[in-house]
């Protein structure tokens, strides 16, 4: 009789592989968040298969429980445990909170004068492509809601290969010295005693460092509180170089003009979200896909030619300053569009690997310095995160591969079976092509190290437009430095006077007003208002 039962299990879980096949379709409903789960249950009204070891072994519903019981001979206990312990992997350093997305990019403009590049030729094209939107400076379980860049990650599956694009909202870098990285991040992240974020740590490194001013102007704008990942413009960040079939060398800026329009939020509208739904930009993405309001990009290409570069009177290749209007001309090359949820978050989110390095034919690496850092310690961080075969990954695994790659930590998918594992050989290993339209010389800069302040200045008085605006940058200035030492303060002002007097005058007298309400009484306000929320 157990053996009859064994086998009627069996047959169960066999059915099971036959017949559960997730469709990814969500009732349309108003919170399709809250929905995901009666969903589920509609879509699939009775169990969908037998509980099993991770081996395919059936569970014994005795197996479940372990109370009054020998624990050494429970079967589920402590491989249950064991995987448990196990079920974490290392957070981001940075953008360790976000979502993924299924989607594709289809090509709407003729731009082959320009790239090679099989994912941007052929009107009509449809490229597959998996996005990670996510937050910079929040742990997991932080609040999407906070001044911080958001980034778009897009991994696009061409057949020439994985092409990844990482992005933020706002159109310029924080820094130009790939050294900056470690102490940007250790400066803006927790403090290593009171693990709270530091306003004197972030000053005193922006003082020393004023090009990262630049980004937090943008961030302290009305453009620093998108109003979810589907309101806000995207930017690669990078002047890319590109080449055509005859050799010819381009450089551009890709940049992702949101369908939907600019929307963004005030303090106000923020700090109410915030308290219902912390998460608010994750479930209105989730939302939107799930009632096939898809979201979507346009995709322009700022371009300057190779001797446009020798008539410039800025830096094109500084990350930390805007391209010069009227120095480069604008294309249109297509259009963006996530349109499928993913199955599983921990395995298209987390376990999705995003680098700078990832290109394809028709693109070659930026010239900057931060890319060539970036291109290094991205794949290192995978490594470390993921381990050293995170490109076999379902999610980031490429449409066709073969290497000379072998073993290790799994996953090593087919290891490439009985192939010859090193080059050069003579017995039909993969070999090497030939890229006849790649050009052979390499560009090489000279960076300035003076500290230019006036991209700020054209920052705050010419893109921020009215006086209003730039009185809410100078309060969130001013909230920023109202506790942070006098000697940090006096030095943040006389940086903020040397971009514009108006604005080192507003911050400093935004700073009399704070302070014109004492310590304990900003303290008593806090907690009323705790109060009236509870």
């Amino acid at each position: 009789m157990k053996f009859l039962v064994v086998c009627v299990c069996l047959c169960v879980v066999v059915e099971y592989v036959k017949s559960y096949q997730y469709d990814n379709e969500t009732a349309m409903v108003a919170d399709a968040v809250a929905q995901q789960l009666p969903d589920f249950r509609r879509r699939h009204p009775k169990p969908i298969g037998v509980w099993t070891t991770t081996t395919g072994d059936p569970i014994d519903i005795r197996d479940t429980v372990t109370l009054n019981t020998d624990l050494f001979n429970s079967k589920q206990l402590f491989r249950a445990n064991a995987h448990l312990n196990r079920e974490r992997i290392p957070e981001r350093l940075v953008h360790a909170k976000g979502i993924g997305a299924y989607g594709y990019f289809e090509v709407t403009n003729d731009v082959s004068e320009y790239t090679t590049a099989d994912v941007f030729t052929g009107i009509g094209k449809k490229t597959p492509l998996v996005g990670r939107l996510s937050t910079s400076i929040q742990n997991i379980g932080g609040s999407d809601l906070s001044r911080e860049t958001k980034g778009i990650s897009i991994k696009f599956y061409t057949e020439q290969g994985n092409l990844d694009l990482l992005c933020l909202n706002i159109p310029i870098f924080l820094y130009r010295d790939p050294m900056d990285i470690l102490h940007f991040a250790h400066s803006f992240k927790r403090n290593p005693r009171t693990d709270a974020f530091d306003n004197n740590a972030r000053w005193d490194f922006m003082i020393s460092k004023p090009e990262f001013v630049h980004t937090f102007l943008w961030l302290n704008s009305d453009f620093g509180l998108p109003d979810g990942y589907r309101k806000m413009d995207i930017f690669a960040i990078h002047p890319y170089e590109l080449y055509n079939k005859h050799g010819e060398r381009f450089y551009v800026k890709f940049n992702f003009r949101t369908n939907v329009g600019l929307f963004n939020l005030t303090d106000a509208q923020a700090a109410a979200i915030g308290i219902e739904d912390p998460d608010y930009y994750n479930t209105d993405l989730y939302n939107a896909i799930a009632e096939k309001n898809y979201p979507s990009w346009r995709l322009d290409m700022d371009i300057l030619t190779k001797d446009q570069l020798t008539h410039l009177d800025y830096d094109p290749f500084d990350l930390t300053r805007l391209w010069k209007r009227g120095t480069y001309r604008t294309v249109t090359v297509g259009k963006l569009v996530f349109n499928r949820l993913v199955d599983n978050h921990f395995k298209d989110a987390e376990l999705a690997a995003y680098s700078p390095d990832n290109l394809v034919p028709g693109i070659l690496g930026p010239a900057d310095l931060v890319f060539r850092a970036r291109k290094i310690s991205y794949p290192d961080t995978q490594n470390y995160r993921l381990g050293g075969n995170h490109d076999n990954i379902r999610v980031n695994a490429p449409i066709y591969d073969k290497t000379y790659n072998r073993d290790g930590t799994p996953p090593v998918l087919d290891n490439m079976k009985d192939v010859p594992n090193y080059y050069a050989n003579t017995f039909n290993g993969p070999i090497p092509y030939v890229d006849e339209n790649r050009p052979t010389d390499r560009l090489f800069i000279l960076h300035r190290n003076a500290v230019d302040l006036q991209p700020m200045a054209e920052f705050y008085n010419e893109i921020v437009d009215t006086d209003a605006h730039r009185q809410r940058i100078a309060g969130h200035f001013a909230q920023m430095l109202v506790d942070v030492a006098p000697d940090i303060e006096k030095k943040a002002l006389y940086i903020l006077t040397l971009i514009d007097t108006g604005l080192g005058g507003r911050v400093k007298a935004e700073l009399k007003t704070l302070r014109a309400v004492v310590p304990q009484e900003r303290r008593n306000r806090i907690a009323q208002c705790i109060a009236s929320a509870s």
